[in-house]
């Protein structure tokens, strides 16, 4: 009998515990203020355009460009970023654009040049760059054929 009222003790115990430790988390739970959802801004900022590269010594390796954007309310309208231009592109295409060029076709006999055509690999940037171009360039020396004839050599006696 007396262990049946021990166990009945704990119970209780255990049983008002748990209606404390409730208690206590809803309290708690009530004196949070529900934080409202952030909203998204909506910018009026327009997209930033950058301009090229422009290296700081020479026409490959370090350098810099310019952004703008519009918009009334943009905290900022215009920074520079650092920027690098491979020294290894062609840069006759535009230093941001990089191409893979297939083989040197054959020379054309009539111009004394060859070509090949490259597609754009990648841009950096967001760079203006075109789809495909096209390079030439002389073909080197040209080996003419030479007759295949005999020649005879006279001895002097």
């Amino acid at each position: 009998m007396q262990q049946q009222q021990q166990q009945r003790q704990i119970f209780t115990a255990a049983l008002l515990a748990l209606v404390f430790i409730l208690a206590a988390v809803s309290t708690a739970e009530a004196g949070k203020k529900e934080k409202p959802e952030k909203k998204a801004k909506k910018s009026d900022c327009g997209e930033w355009q950058w301009s090229v590269c422009v290296p700081t010594s020479g026409d490959c390796g370090l350098g810099t460009r310019e952004g703008t954007r519009t918009g009334a309310e943009c905290k900022q309208t215009t920074k520079t970023q650092k920027c690098k231009i491979p020294c290894n592109w062609k840069k006759q295409f535009g230093a941001e654009c990089k191409y893979q060029f297939q083989a040197w076709g054959e020379c054309d006999l009539n111009t004394a040049l060859k070509t090949r055509t490259g597609n754009l690999k990648r841009a950096l940037h967001n760079a203006d760059c075109q789809k495909t171009v096209t390079i030439s360039k002389p073909c080197g020396k040209l080996t003419k054929t030479k007759p295949q004839g005999k020649f005879h050599l006279l001895k002097a006696a």
